[in-house]
């Protein structure tokens, strides 16, 4: 019988999509995983928790991993969640820096791109939103990225058409080093049910808010009881100040209600069963630069 050729190992590693915010990087973590397990937002920096998903195939195993954008930090919570993403990137195999192709390449690329040249990892350049733009426009773009550093491979991809995903999988993977499993077959993410559904609620609630609401917004999952086929969730939304309380309720309730429905829509598509979800919205005054409360908060 002929020896397997070098190539033929199986991979198993982890990878993670670094970019400005709204490069697309939790969009295409999804499209990846071929499940919500991050949350998309048109808010910048939305992401707070490190979601690990894992993607299976018979040769590999690639675990994404999902961090906060970098950005200037303002507050306790900023600088804590810059430390969390310099401490991932040091530890993954694969970086994709995501770069949008329908905006000009610019100073927060560039940063970005000087921040993560000297790690360990392989960096891999991810042109992002190819349905956004024609052939000349994308053309350029992929030549002002690949002039921006030096990258292992330059891929474009758009997550919404699924366009080249494969693509940029296989070429993760490639660069992935060769060994065992690292999760079971059956599982697509390390963090746990209740934080999950924490954030469905926190990306249903910044839908369509206001700008100064992103990163005033938390969400704890208090309770979750079996009740026969249903699941009883009870979360408590917290916000900065009244002024931002009376926001998220809205009038008579009414966008309360909206996030209790879009959420719970999501929670059950998740979980595949059947949900009653019930949300309060309460105040916990600056939390982002309380220590003792980012810490009762998660963070």
């Amino acid at each position: 019988m002929r020896g397997r050729r070098p190539e033929d190992t199986y991979r198993a590693g982890f990878a993670c999509f670094v970019g400005r915010p709204n490069a697309g990087k939790s969009t295409l973590t999804n499209a990846i995983i071929g499940q919500k397990i991050a949350i998309t937002s048109s808010k910048p920096q939305t992401t707070r928790h490190v979601i690990r998903g894992v993607l299976h195939r018979p040769d590999a195993q690639v675990v994404l991993v999902d961090t906060p954008g970098l950005h200037r930090p303002r507050t306790l919570l900023g600088e804590r969640l810059n430390d969390l993403v310099r401490q991932t990137w040091s530890e993954v195999d694969v970086i994709g820096l995501c770069v949008p192709a329908d905006e000009p390449v610019g100073r927060g690329d560039r940063f970005i791109t000087g921040e993560i040249a000297e790690l360990k990892a392989t960096v891999i350049a991810v042109v992002t939103k190819t349905d956004l733009v024609d052939r000349k426009r994308l053309a350029e773009q992929l030549i002002a990225v690949s002039e921006m550093g030096d990258f292992a491979e330059v891929v474009p991809v758009s997550a919404v058409s699924g366009h080249q995903v494969d693509t940029l999988v296989d070429v993760m993977t490639k660069y992935l080093p060769p060994s065992p499993q690292l999760y079971p077959d059956d599982m697509l993410t390390d963090e746990p049910e209740q934080v999950l559904i924490a954030e469905l609620v926190r990306e249903a609630a910044l839908e369509g808010v206001r700008d100064e609401l992103p990163h005033s917004i938390a969400v704890v999952v208090e309770e979750m009881i079996e009740e026969g086929p249903v699941l009883k969730i009870y979360a408590d939304v917290y916000v900065e100040r009244p002024s931002q309380k009376a926001i998220v309720i809205g009038a008579r309730a009414s966008r309360l209600k909206e996030v209790g429905t879009r959420a719970r829509a999501e929670i059950e598509a998740l979980l595949d069963r059947r949900v009653y979800l019930d949300l309060h919205v309460r105040v916990a005054k600056d939390w982002q630069r309380d220590p003792k409360q980012l810490r009762r908060l998660g963070f």
